[in-house]
């Protein structure tokens, strides 16, 4: 007699195995065997594993994927845009080739017969989100021991790779500055020298503006979601909880908006549209569009891209990685360590060098142009 489970033969000469799970309930081996032998081996595997305490409820992973992934979304606390990024993916690229399986049942081959699909007809970066998604929501099943182990297993997939983003010189910022209006200039400028994130602009208010430090205090974010909506909150990280201290050329600037255009009161938006409405990110890009036309810079070059060049310009004029990090409001679980050292007085350094820097390549451009005008004055008049 077996110590372990009960093993007994069908009239069709096929052999089917059971035995008594820890609560009392009695599983039955998913298929049929061929021998005793086989089904004996059968139940010594699952004798082990329960012994090992690697034992798994067959059941478990019968949960259906799309209601398992709508509720992990439900369940993180979300930024607004991440929210809506992981339901639009869902919708669009995932939950219609999964939303019909149960979480046991998305196997390694149909990932990577997912992702082939996908790789042919969308784009790399999306595919790679789409992945890194799908991963995330696996290994929490794995976590929650629904499945044995996580199907996402393709290395590399979930990487992506940007291409090399384009580098502003001053001239084209000024350049920017001008063609996108009086009304917007600063916020070319404060996301090239700043650099604020666009959604960190548009919640800036007269009472986080301090004009004889010139310093700006980023506290919220007021990103824009695909329904129109502004969805005040957090910065994107903690590290985006902010002083920016601001190079001192951009000080009429900064005035100049404050009287002109800023909302009055301490709690008035800095910037609003022409009309006294917030600032919408539909309409500021088609001026930004329109402006970048006019200057005759890349058609990929985005708003966002002045970061970029506030990062390369930052550190031409001396400022550390760290400082960079701390001036942009970048950071990760390990940069939350590595860039919070990055003081004030450090920060006002670095917004001196860029002033420096500015100021240098305004006058050069001023030279050059007085040159080509006529080199013979130029002379006279040194």
């Amino acid at each position: 007699m077996r110590r372990f489970g009960a093993v007994r033969q069908y009239r069709s000469g096929r052999w089917t195995a059971s035995y008594l799970d820890q609560a009392g309930i009695r599983r039955r081996a998913p298929e049929t065997f061929a021998t005793k032998v086989e089904a004996e081996v059968w139940l010594s595997q699952v004798e082990a594993d329960i012994t090992r305490g690697d034992w798994r409820d067959p059941d478990a992973g019968a949960v259906n994927f799309e209601v398992y992934a709508l509720k992990w979304v439900d369940e993180r606390e979300l930024s607004a845009t991440t929210d809506e990024l992981y339901r639009r993916l869902l919708r669009l690229h995932i939950l219609p080739a999964f939303e019909a399986y149960d979480l046991d049942q998305i196997t390694p081959p149909r990932v990577r017969e997912w992702r082939a699909e996908k790789r042919a007809g969308t784009g790399a970066t999306t595919v790679a989100k789409c992945y890194r998604l799908l991963k995330a929501i696996m290994e929490t099943a794995a976590d929650d021991e629904l499945i044995r182990r996580n199907p996402c297993r393709i290395k590399g997939a979930g990487k992506e790779s940007a291409a090399e983003r384009e580098i502003a010189t001053v001239e084209q910022v000024d350049a920017l500055a001008n063609a996108v209006g009086l009304r917007w200039r600063l916020m070319v400028y404060l996301g090239a020298y700043g650099p604020m994130r666009p959604e960190e602009q548009a919640e800036l208010r007269r009472k986080d503006v301090d004009l004889d430090t010139m310093t700006i205090r980023v506290r919220q974010a007021a990103p824009e979601l695909t329904t129109g909506r502004r969805a005040v909150g957090e910065t994107k990280t903690e590290a985006g909880k902010r002083y920016v201290v601001l190079p001192a050329f951009l000080h009429k600037d900064l005035r100049r908006h404050l009287d002109w255009y800023a909302e009055k009161g301490a709690e008035g938006l800095l910037f609003v549209g022409e009309k006294g409405a917030p600032f919408r990110r539909s309409s500021f890009g088609r001026k930004w569009r329109r402006a970048r036309t006019v200057v005759g810079m890349p058609g990929n070059f985005r708003f966002y891209d002045l970061r970029h060049t506030g990062h390369t310009l930052a550190t031409r004029s001396g400022a550390t990685l760290k400082d960079t990090m701390v001036r942009a409001g970048q950071s990760s679980e390990k940069a939350a360590l590595i860039y919070q050292h990055s003081d004030l007085e450090r920060q006002r350094e670095v917004a001196g060098g860029l002033d420096q820097m500015v100021r240098a390549a305004r006058k050069d451009a001023v030279d050059g142009a007085d040159q080509g005008r006529g080199g013979a004055e130029v002379v006279r008049g040194a």
